[in-house]
């Protein structure tokens, strides 16, 4: 099973940073607010980026080191 991890831009303008194994059932999940408590109140969101994990430890820690980059980081890595 292939895992994703995601970063999705909130209509606010923020970025949210996740991991799923069916990246579009996440993104309406996201944008139908059943997805994250975070992106409940920030609706609609779209995808800005995306790379596969061949496990959910490997995104789970891909995920962690992408959480702690900063704003600009993020955008660049998106770019």
């Amino acid at each position: 099973m292939r895992w994703h991890i995601y970063i999705v831009e909130c209509c606010d303008g923020s970025l949210y940073t996740g991991i799923t194994n069916d990246l579009e059932k996440r993104l309406i999940a996201h944008n139908t607010g059943k997805g994250a408590k975070y992106t409940s109140a920030r609706r609609p969101v779209k995808l800005i980026y995306s790379e596969d994990a061949a496990n959910r430890s490997e995104a789970s820690k891909r995920e962690i080191a992408i959480k702690r980059l900063n704003r600009e980081a993020k955008k660049k890595l998106c770019s």
